[in-house]
């Protein structure tokens, strides 16, 4: 299986737009009450049917191209893609 790893905003966004993906970002507050926010890309509205019916509202909202990849440069976030079309975000600091 080939692992690449997307860092340049465009190539990012030409991956998630490629698969039919869409940005979006959950804002949660922590224990002490500081906000973060949760980075996802959602692929569901493109599936014919619905894999499962979802038990509770996990807080993912679509938001801006702007809006997601800013998160992604305070987060220092890069995307790695794998050929089945899997992702994960990793830490670009910890990157070869």
């Amino acid at each position: 299986m080939n692992v690449h790893t997307l860092i340049e905003h465009h190539d990012i966004q030409k991956w998630v737009t490629n698969q039919h993906g869409q940005p979006a970002l959950a804002r949660f507050a922590d224990t002490t009450g500081r906000m973060h926010a949760k980075l996802a890309i959602n692929f569901a509205h493109h599936r014919a049917r619905p894999t499962a019916t979802p038990s509770q509202d996990d807080g993912m909202a679509p938001c801006s191209w702007t809006a997601w990849l800013a998160e992604l440069d305070r987060q220092n976030l890069a995307l790695r893609i794998r050929d089945d079309d899997g992702y994960e975000f990793v830490d670009r600091r910890q990157l070869n």
